[in-house]
């Protein structure tokens, strides 16, 4: 890709798949603030996490998706995505690179496991200012439309300010019946999967199971993505891929350890 310093360069994954609406309506937004490449998962890649492929060869194949965009798809993962993305596809680093938007919620704990924030994540070790987008609608005829013009705002206001390494935005858009009220900047909700694995046999009379489960909301705080979503705002929470509770490190060394 000959990428111009002309205007932003912008680059776009997925875990829903690159034929996906999301990823289209993604597309259409950041095409009005800079240059794009697309690179994203061949098939829906949804609850990879930060999974990367290591025992089996990836492909990687232009494709004529989105008109006037390059855009590739991938046999890999959302993260096999952008990796290849950097080191085989551009010859500079994107000014940002954008993940989604998902079909579905990624608000609290599920950023843990998205594909969709693992891509964004993966672009911001590397440097990258980085957002995950998720709109709260799994139905894949979804309405990206009232979603878009925060996006867009969003991105723009990320490109002029930058954030500092280590740090992206997880921004989930609600989907009100009256519409979306403004903007919240949020903190992640304390909240959980409760699993039940349903138990089934398969034709064999071998046993099999079918995760199933229910979303469990911990936190009363009216601070946090989970109340600003149900309220009818969006949710940007500023996220960070150090998982050390740096709080505790003082309180572990008084513990009785030895070499």
């Amino acid at each position: 890709m000959n990428q111009s310093d002309d205007k932003p360069l912008i680059l776009i994954s997925n875990d829903d798949g690159i034929t996906a609406p999301g990823i289209r309506a993604l597309v259409e937004v950041m095409k009005e603030i800079g240059e794009v490449l697309v690179v994203a998962p061949d098939k829906p890649q949804s609850a990879m996490g930060h999974a990367i492929t290591i025992n089996q060869p990836l492909r990687l194949t232009k494709v004529d998706q989105f008109p006037g965009v390059e855009s590739y798809q991938c046999t890999g993962t959302p993260v096999d995505c952008v990796k290849l993305a950097i080191d085989k596809l551009l010859t500079r680093k994107p000014d940002l690179m954008v993940s989604g938007i998902n079909h579905g919620s990624n608000s609290s704990i599920n950023v843990i496991y998205s594909g969709t924030m693992s891509a964004a994540v993966e672009a911001a070790i590397d440097g990258m200012p980085a957002i995950g987008f998720s709109l709260c609608d799994y139905r894949w005829d979804a309405d990206f439309e009232a979603a878009k013009p925060y996006v867009k705002q969003i991105a723009l206001e990320l490109l002029r300010n930058g954030l500092p390494y280590g740090t992206l935005l997880n921004v989930n858009l609600p989907v009100p019946e009256g519409g979306i009220k403004g903007m919240k900047i949020c903190r992640q909700a304390v909240a959980k999967w409760k699993e039940d694995f349903d138990e089934r046999l398969d034709p064999f009379n071998r046993k099999y199971y079918w995760m199933t489960g229910r979303f469990v909301n911990m936190d009363k705080g009216e601070d946090t993505d989970e109340w600003a979503l149900a309220h009818g705002y969006v949710s940007i929470v500023p996220t960070q891929f150090d998982l050390t509770d740096h709080s505790r490190i003082s309180a572990l060394n008084t513990w009785d350890l030895h070499d």
